[in-house]
């Protein structure tokens, strides 16, 4: 008897409970049919653009190279610390250049290994290089751009080419970079390097950041007055002095640690013309080896580029986990036209990946390796946001930068 009351009484509450799961289960589902079609769609949709936009941008085998009549004074500047192990051939393929009118300024940035003498041992050998020797840096300033500045100070070119001490240029790339920005009437131009990538984590980490980097920061639109995309990349930035001196140059990035792309940023406010374009292997550099190596040269970078935000950086990571992870997770766990979805936004995750690894030299099948590299590339922002949030600041150059001092710096 007390079994049947039990029931009786219990049967109302359990039909009551049944009639209201399934509805929530009914609209949890249709979350992630709604979740994952939208992965699928942006994927597919920005992949589009993407490959629109990066079809546009010129390529620099298709214009001829400057004559020896046209061709105005080019000062090509780098900075270098410590860069013994790769600064020889980077110098040596600078030389190189065809360009009739060009000069090398290198700044030797406080190095405590033997690239003051590597440097001063090719100016005595050639005429074209002139050495500056930096010994103490000023407050106030990250080492990189005021070693940047005082090349700028020492040089004598109507144009200023910025790269760095790693970078190995083809003989023919500035006669042609310099054709292009005058045959497009720009004032910045700035080129891609071809990465040297070597082994499965290193190219599965780099390549998912060169999509992550085309992506996030559609580099076919900073030539677009409109838009308020910019690029600069600190391998190959070539930019006109009135154009540099008018918008502030390197002054104005004296905190910045991602001065690359802020100096295309500062061209573009102050209303110049400024473009992007394709060199292929015309411009080379090994950039650093291994996962770990790229790990831990981002750290300082990363959350700058975030801003030094906190909520930012988690907004970054979150986004990432949502479009390049979640939807693989789905194929497994998900059912129905949820899972279908998944699918998709995972294949198209994997092609566009795969398309974008084929147009920077990379086998087409690391497109499979998408997940892994994004969870690679959350753990460099997570341990970049950490990394600066404990310290307190950024070491660069082995000088420690507050983050006070970083944020007032921010262009």
């Amino acid at each position: 008897m007390v079994a049947l009351l039990f029931i009786a009484y219990n049967v109302p509450l359990v039909r009551l409970q049944v009639e209201f799961s399934l509805p929530e289960k009914f609209r949890l589902h249709n979350f992630w049919i709604a979740l994952y079609a939208l992965i699928a769609f942006l994927w597919i949709f920005q992949g589009i653009r993407a490959a629109i936009g990066m079809s546009r941008l010129p390529w620099l085998s298709d214009t001829a190279p400057i004559s020896s009549v046209d061709a105005p004074g080019v000062s090509v500047i780098f900075a270098a610390r410590d860069e013994a192990e790769k600064l020889s051939g980077a110098v040596q393929s600078m030389l190189a250049l065809d360009y009739p009118n060009f000069e090398i300024v290198a700044v030797n940035d406080r190095s405590r290994d033997r690239t003051r003498e590597i440097l001063h041992e090719f100016e005595r050998r050639s005429p074209r290089l002139n050495v500056i020797d930096i010994l103490e840096l000023p407050s106030g300033w990250l080492g990189k751009p005021h070693a940047l500045v005082a090349g700028v100070e020492h040089s004598r070119g109507e144009w200023l080419l910025f790269t760095d001490a790693d970078v190995h240029f083809a003989p023919d790339l500035l006669s042609r970079a310099v054709a292009l920005a005058q045959e497009r009437r720009l004032d910045h131009l700035t080129l891609p390097a071809a990465v040297e990538m070597k082994g499965f984590w290193e190219t599965t980490t780099i390549s998912y950041f060169q999509l992550g980097f085309i992506f996030g920061n559609e580099p076919w639109k900073a030539s677009d007055g409109r838009s308020h995309r910019y690029v600069g990349i600190g391998a190959f930035q070539l930019v006109r002095r009135d154009a540099y001196d008018t918008c502030g140059g390197h002054r104005r990035l004296r905190m910045d640690v991602i001065e690359d792309m802020k100096l295309g940023k500062l061209i573009k406010m102050a209303g110049f013309r400024s473009g992007m374009a394709v060199a292929g292997e015309g411009v080379r550099v090994r950039w650093h080896s291994g996962a770990r190596g790229v790990i831990r040269g981002v750290t300082k970078n990363f959350f700058a580029a975030c801003h030094y935000n906190s909520f930012f950086a988690l907004a970054a990571l979150s986004f990432t986990l949502l479009m390049s992870v979640l939807p693989f997770f789905g194929i497994i766990f998900a059912t129905g036209w949820a899972r279908g979805f998944a699918a998709a936004a995972a294949i198209a995750a994997i092609g566009i990946q795969a398309a974008a690894n084929s147009g920077i030299g990379v086998s087409p099948f690391y497109g499979l390796t998408h997940p892994v590299g994004a969870l690679l590339f959350c753990w460099m922002l997570a341990r970049s946001a950490i990394v600066t949030l404990w310290s307190g600041g950024v070491t660069w150059r082995d000088t420690f930068y507050p983050l006070d001092e970083l944020r007032k710096g921010l262009v």
